[in-house]
């Protein structure tokens, strides 16, 4: 664990862990809340459906279902879970999907969120106890999450929300999700920053790019943010029903 790798051994995880595995090539990471046992609780669209953005992302990224479940012989702890969407807990060896794992941190200092470049891996905010952690992800299991969205309300907007209890209450484009943070982080660095104009160098260039991008995602992060609020996780399906 650091700077450079949140990469952890199974030994080292406990009940209410965020954890996360990168897919396609690092493109993305899937995330989700560890319950103990080898189960991990975790929010996805089936086969074909995740991103549900309307844009390319649609056919770049591949859908986040547990890797066995598009095979013949369906894992004997998790079953077929090739059309499964929604809220699904899977064994720890279906979410990882062939790929390692990775401890998602909380409560970290600015200056290290800000040193670690890539958006998904950590946040500002604190950690609400592991028996709260846990009541969330069952209590979601069983009455849902919404609607999956890439860039609203994805896999790891659900184990923020797990982690914390909290939510965006303002209708803006991105949720608490630090990889859709860091995608209009990256946009606002390269299209919206008026200070462009002000070098012609390379290096100036990469120099501005590269503090517009930081301020971006931090400013982004939900440990930062001032519109959002804790909400208690029996609400949520009745604002899922509101949408």
């Amino acid at each position: 664990m650091g700077v450079l790798s949140n990469k952890i051994d199974r030994e080292q995880l406990k009940p209410g862990d965020h954890i996360y595995s990168w897919r396609q090539a690092y493109i993305y990471a899937h995330h989700g809340i560890y319950v103990g046992e080898g189960m991990v609780i975790h929010f996805t669209r089936r086969a074909g459906q995740e991103t549900r953005s309307g844009t390319i992302l649609d056919r770049l990224l591949i859908s986040s279902p547990p890797l066995r479940a598009t095979f013949d012989t369906p894992c004997p702890r998790c079953g077929d879970q090739a059309r499964s969407d929604g809220v699904i807990c899977s064994c720890l060896d279906c979410f990882l999907s062939g790929g390692d794992l990775y401890l998602f941190e909380y409560s970290v200092s600015p200056a290290f969120f800000l040193a670690k470049a890539r958006g998904g891996t950590c946040t500002t905010a604190f950690s609400d106890p592991t028996d709260e952690v846990l009541h969330r992800a069952l209590f979601l299991l069983e009455n849902g999450f919404g609607g999956y969205h890439v860039f609203k309300n994805n896999c790891e907007d659900f184990a923020i929300y797990c982690k914390t209890g909290l939510l965006v209450v303002t209708n803006i484009s991105v949720g608490r999700s630090g990889q859709a943070a860091s995608c209009f982080a990256a946009a606002s660095a390269v299209v919206s920053s008026p200070l462009r104009f002000m070098t012609a160098s390379f290096g100036g260039l990469a120099l501005v790019g590269c503090g517009m991008y930081c301020v971006s995602r931090y400013v982004s992060d939900i440990g930062v943010r001032g519109d959002v609020a804790k909400v208690p996780v029996e609400k949520i399906s009745e604002m899922a029903k509101e949408q």
